[in-house]
């Protein structure tokens, strides 16, 4: 049984079925890969799991070590120690990185601070008093929103294109904080058009047309991003869906 099980998922937009009859187990304390082409589901996927609005009705259940949690609303998952981590990460005029970082830890400690920034390449003497809004570069808020994650010690992670808009360097910051939320016992879902992404995932779900039609191994789902849609006859060109993505 994993920590989220997805159990006859299906999700229909303004008369359209996004998502197609879902079933999927989330191992516990293991780092899971979500790919497919632009338009597979694949973030609509991780919004139906936080319960972001507009994505709260659907078919089938949701649950979280072994409660159905479709009826609550996306600060009750938050509280259960789910959390999303965005593609483009939010501002926040007139809030310091410190101020972000105790709230997302849900306690006033300066030792938090500094140990995740630090976790994060970023000099706390430096970053603690910076303001989370437009001065900071997108890796730089990349890394914050991170530290952020690490500082809450969340159970369940999602994380919507990691690598969009930073650079070499920030993501390698990246890949060392997934590492940390995995020795912490905590489980992580990448959503990713990366294959340096993928490669950081214990398995792999490839979704096409709102449906998963292959998971296992990174060695399996290794070939779509060779241009195989494995099971069907989708053409995918991932590194141009990742510029698309990121552009």
């Amino acid at each position: 049984m994993g920590i989220v099980e997805v159990k006859d998922l299906s999700l229909a937009l303004n008369g359209e079925t996004i998502l197609d009859d879902l079933t999927v187990d989330f191992w516990e304390g293991h780092i899971h890969a979500v790919v497919g082409p632009n338009g597979a589901g694949k973030s609509t996927f991780a919004y139906t799991l936080m319960g972001l609005a507009g994505y709260r009705h659907f078919d089938g259940d949701l649950m979280f070590q072994g409660q159905s949690i479709k009826d609550l609303g996306i600060d009750e998952r938050a509280r259960k120690g789910m959390t999303l981590g965005w593609q483009e990460p939010a501002r926040y005029e007139g809030l310091s990185v410190a101020q972000f970082l105790q709230a997302a830890a849900r306690r006033d400690d300066q030792a938090i601070v500094t140990d995740v920034l630090e976790k994060m390449g970023l000099d706390p003497q430096i970053y603690a008093r910076r303001a989370v809004d437009a001065t900071l570069s997108g890796g730089e808020r990349k890394k914050i929103e991170m530290a952020s994650i690490l500082a809450m010690h969340a159970k369940f992670v999602m994380l919507d294109e990691p690598d969009s808009g930073i650079d070499v360097s920030s993501l390698q910051h990246i890949f060392q904080a997934l590492k940390f939320l995995k020795d912490g016992g905590a489980t992580v879902v990448l959503i990713t058009h990366s294959l340096s992404v993928l490669e950081q995932a214990d398995h792999a779900f490839l979704f096409c047309g709102g449906r998963i039609v292959d998971k296992g191994s990174i060695e399996k789902i290794r070939p779509y991003f060779e241009g195989n849609c494995l099971p069907c006859d989708h053409q995918n060109n991932p590194e141009s869906e990742a510029k698309e993505s990121n552009s």
